[in-house]
């Protein structure tokens, strides 16, 4: 018996009418290589190991996989089974201790396009110094289809943002160039990061992913403070400078071989307004009235007459709150702001004081626009500890219920922040130091550590492929979280987390299939995927 199916043999019972479900288990990648921590566990990656999660996709009409990882140390494991045709008969004395999660296919809300991470100064930096074969898994581990989470979504910052080993920007001489002459080729960081994308994506074979750029901050010399952070906005004698900038970047990038699906207005406009006086790292203040200023009269026209019109615009790119008041007074500063967005771009650091309601009251003002999530990380907070802790399922719970919230709150799109960090969360040269999904061992060069963050992430980004569209899914139970999608491949994938501190039973009910009881253990997530 594999480590994977021992680990899922005492997770998962299957009662009643239906089959056993350790009866059916497969097992066909490579399992984790768990290492425990003071506070949880790890799975290392190495030079010549790294788990995999791969499983044979259900053909016939009410079969099932389930994939299951929990605060115990279970990641990715798989099982098999098939719904009853028959609803399982609730025992009057279990009704009280059931919960039961019921899928509506007939009710259908947003469509996901999916998720994705962010290739920053930081993690090209890290990915460098890894030995060949861990750098490979690594884009395998987050990329690959087959063998990976199957991301499909890729943010890279437009110039330096905060980790980056120094805040950089393209023409930062000559001063006071608003015709770029400087700006003709990509600078040298930028080729290392073309050669790695590329490299990632001939390994993954993955030729489907969607690049989003974003700018931290302009040259020095086109902002009012004439610094990288503090207190600035854009000297209006250079918002078609700025324009051209973006322009000029993609056209670059698309030339060297990489070609943009949507770039945002810049990342986080509101820290050089009022968040300047805590976050010291790149930005460029904007408020929504100058931004739709620009957008409307610069940036819009700008992409539309360039030869990368088909570059799509995300407004904002700042917190949860906001949302939707934000776009409104875009529109007061131009009148055609708005209409040049095709997505609004949010992030998730304040979302425990802004209501989930906020993001559904944005869909159904701005219908037609897609929501994506564009950052996400955790260590940021003044009470938090700013660095990486190795194994901790509490980060990844975090994950988890948010991820689980937006996408019940018509959400489209989920990208986290950087990919790979050090052991110290870095490099940052604001000191700005986070978690990440995977630790490298920048020291030894030869191991790389999952988090439970990137199994959390992979339940979802696996499974809820691009063009799913979201049903109505209810839960009995509060410390039961759930949302279900119906995929363009015709199945249907669950995705449930049991927060509570103890063991649940748990029975998926579909009209269309029958139903299935699992008894699934306590901080434990699940992907259930049928046909």
């Amino acid at each position: 018996m594999s480590g994977r199916v021992k680990q899922f043999a005492i997770v998962c019972v299957v009662v009643g009418v239906l089959q056993t479900i350790a009866n059916g288990i497969t097992a066909t990648g490579l399992p984790c290589a768990l290492r425990q921590y003071p506070s949880g566990s790890v799975c290392v990656c190495n030079v010549t190991y790294c788990d995999t999660l791969e499983f044979a996709e259900p053909t016939a009409t009410g079969s099932f996989v389930l994939v299951s990882s929990s605060s115990a140390g279970l990641r990715f494991a798989i099982a098999e089974g098939n719904f009853s045709a028959s609803s399982v008969r609730r025992r009057p004395n279990d009704d009280s201790e059931l919960t039961v999660i019921t899928i509506d296919s007939q009710s259908k809300f947003q469509t996901v396009q999916g998720f994705g991470g962010a290739f920053t100064g930081a993690v090209s930096h890290n990915l460098a110094k890894l030995r060949a074969p861990l750098r490979e898994s690594l884009y395998k581990a987050y990329y690959s289809r087959t063998v990976g989470i199957g991301y499909s979504f890729m943010r890279v910052p437009i110039g330096g943002c905060d980790f980056d080993l120094a805040p950089w920007a393209y023409n930062e001489q000559p001063v006071n160039d608003g015709a770029l002459s400087n700006f003709t080729t990509l600078d040298d960081r930028d080729l290392v990061k073309v050669t790695q994308i590329k490299e990632l994506i001939d390994i993954t074979g993955n030729r489907d992913i969607r690049l989003i750029g974003a700018a931290w901050s302009p040259p020095r010399w086109m902002k009012t403070n004439n610094d990288w952070t503090g207190a600035s906005r854009l000297k209006p004698e250079y918002y078609q400078a700025w324009a051209d900038y973006h322009v000029r970047y993609l056209e670059l990038m698309k030339a060297a071989g990489l070609g943009f699906w949507a770039i945002s207005t810049g990342n986080e406009p509101l820290n050089g307004v009022i968040g300047f006086l805590f976050i010291h790292f790149m930005s460029l203040g904007w408020t929504a009235q100058e931004q739709g200023r620009w957008v409307g009269q610069f940036l819009g026209p700008a992409l539309e007459r360039s030869s990368v019109a088909e570059v799509k615009l995300f407004g904002c790119d700042d917190q949860r709150y906001t949302f939707p008041w934000w776009f409104a007074l875009m529109d007061q500063g131009h009148p055609n702001a708005t209409s040049y967005l095709d997505g609004l771009a949010v992030h998730w650091y304040w979302d425990g004081v802004a209501p989930a309601g906020l993001l559904d009251q944005t869909a159904r003002t701005y219908p037609g626009k897609w929501i994506f999530n564009t950052e996400a990380s955790l260590g940021d907070k003044p009470l938090q500890q700013h660095r990486p802790i190795l194994g901790s399922w509490e980060r990844a719970e975090s994950y988890i219920l948010y991820i689980l919230q937006d996408l019940q709150h018509s959400v489209n799109g989920w990208i986290d922040w950087n990919l790979v960090l050090d052991e110290r969360g870095g490099p940052n040269y604001a000191k700005n130091y986070v978690e990440s999904a995977v630790i490298a061992n920048t020291t030894s060069k030869e191991e790389a550590y999952k988090q439970p963050i990137y199994y959390g992430l992979g339940h979802f980004s696996r499974f809820v492929q691009p063009g799913a569209i979201r049903l109505a899914a209810h839960s009995t139970n509060g410390n039961v979280q759930v949302v279900a999608f119906e995929r363009t491949d015709n199945r249907t994938t669950v995705v449930f987390y049991n927060k509570a501190n103890t063991p649940v039973t748990v029975q998926v009910e579909d009209k269309r299939r029958g139903a299935i009881r699992l008894r699934v253990p306590a901080k434990s997530i699940h992907s259930l995927l049928y046909i």
